[in-house]
């Protein structure tokens, strides 16, 4: 080998200095301060928290569980960061803003996560298997979604103060290997993220994520800072404007301060049971009629104030208003159904019956079917056959504490 092979110095730092420049001319990941001022991002969370807390409320309605959202944390992330962020599948809901801005909110949680919320939407105990969301399970988490986003408008209506609106969410799963599901994602770069620490009872202890445009998040921003501004400003205008108060002192002691002469009031006699009395605003029959008292008329002009007199109208009967009230009730037609059992299948059994196919029921044979009426359950009977029709015999009435439980 010789010295023709070899780099020289002069070579060697020209091809160092080169590879500087072109790292130090690669362009940064952006951060959260490169996009939004510390007053921003406080704002924004505080915007996060109350929306999102109200929504955590609707939330545990739904489920019927403690449902705790915590306080969020405002980031930035950007296309090349999604598939780091999202390496498994994930479901996406998107809601756009119809009213009072102009926008999209993207809220992204674990399929895990997805799955127990369906599964405590269609009744069951939050333990669903781990497999791939079908189109019940996903109905069923659009419309948590839906409960959870249209509480988060009305806050935000509270909030603004103004009217906001939503349009139905739309679900996806976000797939970043296959890159399904990225339109229920904004198309801006970089997006501001969200993150709040999504707690349900025991089954969930996870993260949920919101995704929004910057222009969206500053448009929102800008709309709390400045509404709050112009109303101190109002404030500060009117109490400027307002004259000062004039300073109030006692008049000097030898001051001969003009008498005024009291109201003759004359207490009138009682009326009389089934006397009829004045209108409104007369005095009774046999007193005098004086013109009433205006404000700011000349002081020390004698009125004649006197009290109405209101003719005793009496009551009927307790026993008699109680059977009217009942009797209004009697003719409103009521629903009866008998409920042998129930049962409940997947879309696909559904699908596969046929004629002579056979349904199970949660009823064993010989026990009490349920006795309905307007869908709420008041008895429990035995079936009976009369003639060639069916019957239904009340073998025991549902106590009134439990009927009211139903009821709730």
């Amino acid at each position: 080998m010789t010295s023709k092979d070899y780099l020289s110095q002069e070579e060697i730092d020209a091809l160092l200095k080169q590879a500087n420049q072109e790292s130090d001319s690669a362009p940064a990941e952006p951060t959260v301060d490169d996009v939004l001022s510390p007053l921003e991002q406080d704002a924004l969370g505080e915007i996060g928290n109350i929306t999102f807390g109200s929504a955590a409320t609707a939330l545990s309605t739904l489920l019927n569980k403690k449902v705790d959202i915590t306080t969020p944390k405002v980031s930035v992330i950007t296309r090349a960061q999604f598939e780091a962020e999202f390496p498994k599948p994930h479901v996406a809901i998107h809601v756009e803003y119809v009213d009072g801005f102009e926008g999209m909110n993207s809220l992204v949680i674990k399929t895990r996560d997805a799955q127990v919320i369906a599964d405590l939407m269609l009744g069951g105990e939050g333990n669903p298997a781990n497999e791939e969301l079908n189109e019940i399970h996903i109905s069923a988490v659009q419309e948590a979604m839906n409960q959870m986003m249209g509480s988060s408008a009305t806050s935000m209506s509270t909030i603004f103060n103004r009217f906001v609106n939503i349009s139905p969410p739309g679900i996806d799963i976000l797939n970043m290997t296959s890159g399904h599901g990225l339109g229920s994602l904004p198309e801006a770069d970089p997006l501001i993220k969200i993150s709040f620490r999504l707690t349900i009872g025991d089954l969930i202890d996870s993260t949920i994520m919101q995704l929004l445009t910057v222009k969206f998040s500053k448009e929102m921003v800008h709309s709390l800072i400045s509404g709050s501004t112009t109303e101190s400003a109002s404030l500060e205008a009117a109490a400027t404007a307002a004259p000062p108060a004039p300073s109030v002192s006692a008049p000097p002691m030898s001051a001969a301060a003009p008498e005024v002469p009291a109201p003759a009031y004359q207490q009138p006699p009682a009326a009389e049971y089934g006397q009829p009395s004045a209108p409104y605003g007369y005095p009774p029959q046999g007193q005098p009629y004086t013109e009433p008292h205006h404000y700011g008329t000349a002081p020390g002009r004698n009125l004649n104030v006197q009290p109405v007199q209101f003719a005793n109208l009496g009551n009927p009967p307790f026993g008699q208003v109680e059977e009217n009230n009942l009797n209004l009730l009697m003719d409103i037609p009521l629903k009866v159904t008998v409920e042998l059992g129930r049962t409940q299948r997947q879309i696909r059994d559904i699908l596969e019956l046929s004629q002579g196919s056979i349904i199970e029921l949660d009823k064993l044979a010989g026990e009490p079917v349920d006795i309905l009426v307007n869908n709420k359950l008041i008895a429990k009977g035995e079936v009976v056959v009369i003639d060639e029709n069916f019957g239904v015999r009340v073998t025991d009435i549902v106590s009134q504490w439990d009927r009211i439980q139903k009821l709730q």
